[in-house]
């Protein structure tokens, strides 16, 4: 039996919020993807021109976080689909595989740019400072201004501050290609670029580590980030004529919503909507669990529960 004023209302509830915020912001992923995909151009042109791999990495790095903005942007338009009779939760996971494609596409073209890295600093070739110092600086402006269009949103949208946290990492980055290339103007260090290059390399993968891990992690229907399993079972567990708990589940429904489904064992029957409420509301406050299912059972060893055991899915 589910919990069901509650459970509808809470979720309709949580949806429309996370919807508002989505949609709120279609204006600033516009916006964000508009800058950054001139700015890939403006350092791709300029840095074949300067022949600054430095550039180039950046460059793919921008092109990668336009394809990370694009896929977001999606990502939560197609979030605000209705429920269908095909797809019973709506699109809310395309958050998730959006998340984990970003993720995989953002190493494979960090992979080749660190190829050419190594390459380029076994056989250092000159490049134009004053072109790496322009071009970055400009984009120092440009990851900053990305970065603002998202800095409102970004305490109450996962998916909003991740944007926000990626661009301002690209203004760092950006800042450090500069620095770079005022090193190479009076020390004509020109193996310098190459070693920057790798060094953004270092940061992606180490920034993009955590991504691909923690989407891969919510793909495959695990648990979310900062909810505790055993915690959950033990609230649930000292309910009220609550003996027994089984067949635990939580899983992401969304990069922002997260669901659970659970047996309890009660032996004088089902408790009333109040408690079932009052469960509800327990669960989404301590642990952000929006969308709980629960099902009471009276522990009727004549009909035993075919999912009581552990190891049983």
């Amino acid at each position: 039996m589910t919990s069901g004023p509650h459970h509808m209302h809470g979720h309709v509830s949580h949806s429309h919020g996370h919807t508002h915020g989505s949609a709120g912001h279609g204006r600033a992923f516009a916006i964000g993807v508009a800058l950054n995909l001139s700015f890939v151009v403006v350092e791709a042109v300029f840095g074949v021109i300067g022949h600054s791999l430095a550039l180039l990495a950046d460059a793919g790095h921008n092109l990668s976080d336009v394809l990370g903005l694009v896929m977001a942007w999606g990502a939560s338009t197609l979030a605000r689909r209705p429920p269908s009779g095909r797809f019973t939760y709506g699109l809310r996971s395309s958050s998730i595989l959006a998340a984990l494609t970003n993720a995989v596409f953002l190493l494979v073209v960090t992979g080749g740019i660190a190829w050419e890295a190594i390459e380029r600093l076994l056989h250092p070739t000159p490049v134009a400072s004053r072109i790496i110092i322009g071009v970055a600086a400009f984009g120092v402006l440009v990851n900053t201004g990305t970065a603002l269009l998202f800095i409102a949103g970004r305490k109450v949208d996962l998916n909003i501050r991740a944007a926000f946290l990626h661009m301002a990492s690209d203004a760092v980055i950006s800042l450090g290609v500069v620095v770079a290339g005022i090193v190479i103007f009076f020390m004509h260090w020109f193996w310098l670029d190459s070693a920057v290059s790798l060094l953004i390399s270092m940061v992606i993968v180490i920034a993009t580590w955590g991504l691909l891990r923690d989407s891969t992690r919510l793909a495959l229907h695990g648990v979310p980030e900062g909810i505790d399993t055993d915690a959950v079972r033990t609230y649930l567990s000292a309910l009220p004529d609550v003996v027994a708990v089984h067949d635990l589940h939580i899983w992401a429904m969304s990069t922002t919503e997260t669901a659970l489904t659970a047996h309890l064992v009660m032996p004088n029957g089902y408790p009333g909507d109040g408690l079932l409420n009052q469960i509800g509301n327990e669960l989404s406050t301590r642990f952000h669990i929006g969308h709980p299912t629960l099902q009471v059972e009276m522990g009727d060893p004549g009909h035993p529960c075919a999912l009581a055991s552990e190891h049983v899915v």
